[in-house]
């Protein structure tokens, strides 16, 4: 196959760029290389004769027109996203545009040019999206391909009217969609303003660790290169018209994550061990989630896929890489808004 993947400077992205390449399928990146894009997160492929990059808005509707029209992709994977909750409580403008606004042209410029093609029955678009868009579980209960939508923060808002934009193109043009939910992603070449790898640089560097609240909050967290081979699997095999959830099947505390890393870094870098030490507790966050999880089993009975790494195995990994990898973050340090605290503005 041919894929059209947006927003294949990013993180979740990148990881998919990598994966189908080494599927062997063609791969064009379209990209407008915003502040948390990384073209050194494609490193790996990047001379291969299968990649080819767009530097383009998908706002842009004239170049994502070009685009389409150089490269007749066979499928889109549209990733491309404004993705961090704290900026978004900050600014919502610009996940209003991103999200929505560039979700629309994407998939109106998707549709010219599949009508254009004739219609080939094996094109989809297939649409990458979060479990934020569902809202806050209880102690009880995961969410599924049937939970009501339930947003609760400018980014999660933006994310479910996407969602809704996708599935309407669906329903009314005829477009070949396919829709994909998944939960907290996390692993190598992750941008240094995430949880996971905040701590684990903060522990590196003998900062303050910030825990919002009191770190009760629980994710279902999923490693990102498990989650490129499960989109892989839903672009190459899934139903038209079906929604997918993708989660890890390891749901945790924020403070159970904090720990575990800073025991690993108590291990591979024992310099200012214990770790712990520098955990701090912070004002919480405005309209905090107290709980994602989700129930995966369409995925695992319709396609077959499950994870493969556990949570241990997937925070080892991950503190190894970014232990191993300082020339691939530490440029990302100076950008705007990392380091800082964020979403403060509500």
């Amino acid at each position: 196959m041919k894929l059209l993947v947006t927003g294949g400077a990013g993180f979740i992205g990148s990881a998919v760029v990598r994966a189908a390449i080494a599927r062997g399928h063609q791969v064009v990146n379209v990209d407008a290389l915003t502040y948390a894009a990384c073209l050194e997160s494609l490193a790996p492929v990047a001379g291969s004769n299968l990649y080819s990059f767009e530097h383009c808005d998908i706002r842009d509707r004239e170049a994502l027109d070009k685009v389409f029209a150089a490269h007749s992709p066979d499928a889109v994977m549209h990733l491309a996203a404004e993705s961090h909750v704290d900026r978004s409580i900050d600014g919502p403008g610009e996940f209003i545009a991103t999200n929505i606004t560039g979700t629309y042209t994407m998939l109106e410029a998707a549709r010219s040019y599949w009508v254009g093609q004739g219609k080939p029955e094996g094109f989809r678009f297939h649409h990458i999206s979060t479990d934020e868009v569902f809202g806050s579980l209880g102690p009880e209960g995961r969410f599924d391909e049937d939970t009501p939508y339930d947003p609760r923060s400018p980014y999660s808002a933006s994310k479910a009217a996407s969602d809704h934009l996708v599935r309407a193109w669906g329903e009314t043009y005829g477009l070949p969609v396919v829709v994909t939910n998944c939960s907290n992603n996390y692993g190598p070449y992750h941008f240094p303003e995430k949880l996971i790898p905040v701590v684990i640089l903060n522990a590196l560097h003998g900062r303050p660790i910030p825990v919002y609240g009191a770190g009760e909050n629980v994710r279902d967290w999923l490693f990102v290169e498990d989650h490129a081979e499960a989109l892989l699997t839903v672009v190459e095999r899934g139903t038209v018209g079906r929604t997918y959830c993708i989660g890890g099947e390891a749901e945790a505390r924020n403070i159970d994550i904090v720990r575990s890393i800073c025991a690993l870094m108590d291990e591979m870098h024992p310099q200012g061990a214990p770790h712990d030490r520098l955990v701090t507790f912070v004002t919480d966050r405005p309209g905090h989630d107290a709980r994602y999880a989700i129930d995966p089993s369409r995925i695992r009975e319709e396609l077959g896929w499950r994870p493969s790494v556990t949570l241990d195995q997937g925070l080892r990994r991950t503190v190894r890489w970014f232990l191993d990898n300082r020339a691939w973050w530490e440029p990302l340090l100076v950008r705007q808004g990392v380091g800082q605290r964020l979403g403060t503005k509500a």
